[in-house]
């Protein structure tokens, strides 16, 4: 049976023990006209700096620009993201609390059975934000020139390709284990601590493939140190229009996709829902922070709130169904 990190499980199951918060507090819920009259706090489970951060840190000056109101941006990590989650989900259901969301959280809801939330029941979607595809990349050394010839590799030699991974229950390790699955080979996981460590143990040798972002891996690309393959995406990028999609290379209906977006509690008033997702779907067409989106790779992408509800659940259902076929085990 395949393991999930047993660092972030043993931190999941402490955090879950311990009597972190307070009962939500009952406070009159003001009507969505007067919305938004105060700060509002938009919770990130990550550290600053990464994907998940720079999203909020894009959307939350142009909210502030529509509104008056100041939006601020709230780094509440641990727990693989999980405290920022259950803080939103309980939280006074008034839309002053919202909170990013990524695909890595639906990973989490499909791998740790023990959550104190249900993203699915606790959880309100407002809006998607982004669509990000991750690159296959292999070292020169590995002599292949397709994902055709890594699966012949793979299927002739198991267990002896190494890929890398930003740590155990990751996406980047998701990724992989549905890649094996759907193409019938076995691979060996060597998880490391986040997708720059990754990378660089590729280019000392240490693993022959890995996911990664464009814009990780492009500069290596470019100095042929690194070689690209294919990416995750459903279809071909404009980015990389000569990169096929896994999909297309051997392995179809393959896709993963290291989306963003924004979600609040279940009980928070649709009229609420409905105006924080006008204001992010205007902030979405900014030129500016398309712009600035695009530099961390990604593509602004917005939704209606029930399309983001279904793909959140969709997500859940596809992971968790990957978790059981490949008996994947948080501990």
């Amino acid at each position: 049976m395949r393991h999930l990190s047993k660092t972030l499980h043993a931190t999941t199951m402490a955090w879950l023990t311990c009597a972190m918060f307070s009962p939500m507090p009952h406070a009159q819920i003001a009507p969505a006209s007067n919305y938004p009259n105060k700060p509002i706090r938009l919770l990130v489970g990550v550290t600053a700096g990464g994907g998940t951060d720079t999203t909020a840190r894009a959307i939350a000056p142009k909210l502030y620009e529509m509104w008056g109101r100041q939006v601020i941006v709230d780094n509440r990590t641990g727990a693989g993201g999980a405290i920022a989650m259950d803080l939103t989900a309980k939280a006074t259901p008034d839309g002053y609390t919202i909170s990013m969301i990524s695909a890595s959280q639906t990973i989490l809801s499909a791998t740790e059975p023990r959550l104190p939330y249900d993203l699915t029941k606790d959880i309100a979607g407002i809006s998607r934000a982004t669509s990000l595809f991750l690159v296959m990349y292999h070292i020169p050394s590995f002599q292949v020139k397709s994902v055709q010839d890594l699966l012949a590799y793979a299927k002739a030699h198991p267990g002896k390709l190494n890929y890398g991974s930003t740590g155990a229950g990751s996406l980047h390790h998701i990724s992989w284990e549905l890649f094996s699955h759907m193409g019938g080979v076995k691979l060996t996981h060597v998880p490391y601590k986040g997708g720059t460590a990754a990378v660089s143990a590729a280019l000392a040798g240490e693993i022959q493939v890995g996911f990664t972002t464009l814009v990780s891996v492009r500069p290596h690309a470019q100095s042929g140190r690194l070689r690209l393959l294919a990416i995750t995406a459903g279809k071909r990028s404009p980015a990389v229009p000569e990169l096929p999609t896994i999909a297309e290379s051997g392995v179809p209906g393959y896709e993963v996709d290291a989306w963003y977006g924004v979600i609040t509690g279940a009980k928070v008033p649709t009229a609420i829902i409905n105006k924080v997702n006008a204001g992010i779907v205007e902030a979405l067409k900014s030129p500016d922070v398309v712009q600035r989106l695009a530099g961390d790779g990604s593509t602004a992408m917005s939704s209606s709130p029930d399309a983001f509800d279904a793909h959140i659940k969709n997500e859940i259902i596809k992971w968790s169904r990957l978790v059981k076929n490949v008996k994947l085990a948080p501990h």
